[in-house]
This record gives C-alpha cells, sequence and structure tokens, in this order.
C-alpha cells in the first residue's frame, strides 16, 4: 500500500465541467467546476442556484406542502466559492435526466 492517501471523491475528472452542488440547508447550484481542495471548498464558475419555495415575495410564492423544495426560478451567481463543510452532494450535469418521482401515489389511491 502506498504513502498517498487516497480521496473518496475524485473530483479532478470533472473540472471544467458541469456540476450540481447540493448544500446543508436546503440550497441547489449549478456551475463549472473550476478548482476545489482536500476540504471540499469548491469553485464554481457561471453558478446558476435553484431557489426554493420558502422565499416569500410576490415573484416567488411559497410552497405550503414543502418549502424546501425547488423550484423552477432561478438566480445567477457568477464566479462562487462554496465551503466545503457545506458541500452534501456533488454529481455531474451531463448524463443525468430528471425522471418522474415512481413512489408518488396518483390522488385518490
Amino acid at each position: 500500500m502506498s504513502g498517498r492517501k487516497e480521496t473518496v471523491l475524485d473530483l479532478a475528472k470533472f473540472v471544467d465541467k458541469g456540476v450540481q452542488v447540493k448544500l446543508t440547508g436546503g440550497r441547489q447550484v449549478t456551475g463549472t467546476l473550476k478548482g476545489y481542495d482536500q476540504l471540499l471548498n469548491l469553485v464554481l464558475d457561471e453558478a446558476i442556484e435553484f431557489l426554493r419555495g420558502m422565499i416569500l415575495t410576490c415573484a416567488f410564492p411559497a410552497d405550503a406542502d414543502d418549502p424546501l423544495k425547488t423550484t423552477d426560478q432561478t438566480r445567477q451567481l457568477g464566479l462562487i466559492v462554496c465551503r466545503g463543510t457545506a458541500v452534501m452532494l456533488v454529481s455531474p450535469t451531463d448524463g443525468t435526466d430528471e425522471i418522474a418521482n415512481p413512489f408518488l401515489q396518483p390522488d385518490g389511491a
């Protein structure tokens, strides 16, 4: 066994590619991964935040069923740093599709 530490998440293959990052507290951003460090601090360029239903403004009404559910509303952030302690999930945007939840029961069932 070599003395080199192996990381569980090899982010090198995602550099300069699109990633989706889920953060603690329910925030979700997508952008181009420009850099990272051993503490999982991430630098994202052209970042876009998906707004949640709990934002109470005239433009974004709150969702009474699930205040943490992301909406179709987005906010352009540009170049950002995601603190590693807040990062919960990093996934590539290429090759992923959103599907309907197969576990939701139809109304009246």
